[in-house]
């Protein structure tokens, strides 16, 4: 139970403690004086950077002339708040009231960070939101998705998700200008921060302490699964959990089944439903992601087998990835991600060819898009251009392009035309 004298204590520190200095801005733009009856949902995997995006918007608030008296930020994973629960929370509005009367009359800011640690929160989340307060939530969970929310608050947020560093912030982050004309130098430049991107990916602290990026990357690991997953949803069977990540690390597709019948060979007492489980607790921390195969069938597309990618390549790369083709294609999916959100990506395969991302907009499909490290060798140029081919001719779609490392230009194949873009352009979108 925390104690109203906590409360105080609490709300008072906030206003009296200044902000974090080494603030870095980011191109999210999220909204900070919207006049609606909603919250706005900051969701993301853990040390993505969703705290810090709540002091930016604290910041952009505090440099409108609005007193710090009318903010308050709250992070539910506090030491102070553990054990916290809903109906700590019955007289917390008055508390606040109490401590600046002065605010009955002006707009309130509530900025609550890690809000899915508070069970049933969408209960005082809505009773904030009704009597007008600006509600900021941020959590490491999928849940805060619209399409997962409860009940009570469907239809009253707006979603905006973060990830690791976008390609032009993480060039940011390295105190890189990017111009409109770049000059052959600064193209060297960009294309060996993109090796750097493409092999540790772009955490902030992994991008602001390389000196220790390793250690953050194995921290951040470790801290999802334990604080996300065991410790959320009680699981005993750790081992079980760390041979599953162990081994979606390792695959390209998985399957439950082949992974649940290995696991009786080896020895595993498990059932089924427990390895999905896992499997639906890994990806609701927002660590992985699994691509369905595309089909125009609702059904067949949520049976198919899934393609695994995690949401930065830093994580891969820790745990032994060195494949620069996995590597570039988890790296192209995670952009994909940012801009077409994971309801409009698949992949595809018919006649053993198989295209890595199938863009949709709606029912139709915009684009095919194919990923090869190197197309040097003529084989592998052919194997890709043939799959996009068919893929072409069995979607309808005549938007076709190929991703490499460093190949740019466009080919006619079988009477269409293909179009090969190296990695960073694609990044910067140009």
């Amino acid at each position: 139970m925390i104690k109203r004298d906590q409360w105080i204590k609490l709300i008072k520190n906030f206003a009296e403690s200044p902000l974090p200095s080494n603030i870095h801005s980011r191109s999210l733009q999220i909204p900070i004086e919207l006049k609606t009856n909603r919250t706005i949902n900051i969701i993301g995997p853990r040390r993505c950077g969703k705290t810090y995006e709540m002091f930016i918007l604290i910041q952009q608030l505090l440099k409108k002339k609005i007193s710090i008296n009318q903010i308050l930020y709250i992070n539910f994973e506090s030491i102070e708040l553990f054990g916290v629960n809903i109906n700590d929370m019955i007289d917390f509005l008055d508390i606040f009231y109490t401590i600046y009367p002065e605010n009955y009359s002006k707009e309130i800011w509530f900025f609550l960070d890690e809000i899915q640690v508070l069970i049933n929160w969408e209960i005082w989340v809505r009773s904030l939101i009704d009597k007008g307060i600006h509600v900021y939530l941020s959590g490491s969970s999928s849940k805060l998705l619209s399409k997962e929310i409860s009940t009570q608050m469907r239809g009253r947020s707006l979603i905006f998700e973060v990830y690791p560093l976008s390609f032009r912030d993480f060039l940011t982050f390295q105190s890189f200008i990017l111009n409109k004309f770049l000059s052959s130098k600064e193209e060297n430049i960009i294309k060996n921060l993109t090796w750097k991107f493409l092999n540790w990916g772009s955490y902030p602290e992994v991008c602001l302490l390389e000196q220790v990026k390793e250690k953050i990357l194995h921290e951040i690991i470790e801290v999802t699964i334990q604080k996300d997953i065991i410790e959320r949803y009680n699981i005993r069977n750790i081992k079980l959990l760390r041979i599953l990540f162990k081994a979606l690390i390792n695959s390209k597709q998985f399957s439950v089944n082949k992974f649940f019948n290995y696991l009786k060979t080896s020895g595993f007492k498990i059932s089924k439903n427990t390895l999905y489980d896992y499997l639906e607790y890994l990806k609701d921390s927002m660590i992985i992601f699994s691509l369905k195969k595309y089909a125009k069938s609702y059904k067949t597309e949520e049976n198919s087998i899934r393609k695994i990618y995690f949401v930065d390549n830093g994580i891969l790369r820790i745990s032994g990835i060195e494949d620069r083709g996995r590597l570039l294609e988890n790296c192209v999916y995670i952009e994909l991600l940012r801009r077409e959100g994971e309801e409009n990506i698949r992949y595809y395969t018919k006649n053993g060819k198989e295209i890595d991302f199938v863009v949709k907009k709606g029912a139709k499909v915009k684009q095919l898009i194919q990923v090869s490290y190197t197309i040097e060798d003529f084989q592998t140029k052919d194997r890709e251009f043939r799959a996009l081919i068919i893929g072409s001719e069995d979607l309808k779609c005549q938007n076709l392009l190929l991703l490499t490392w460093n190949s740019e230009g466009k080919e006619e194949f079988k009477e269409k035309i293909i179009h090969i873009k190296p990695l960073w352009k694609w990044l910067l979108d140009i």
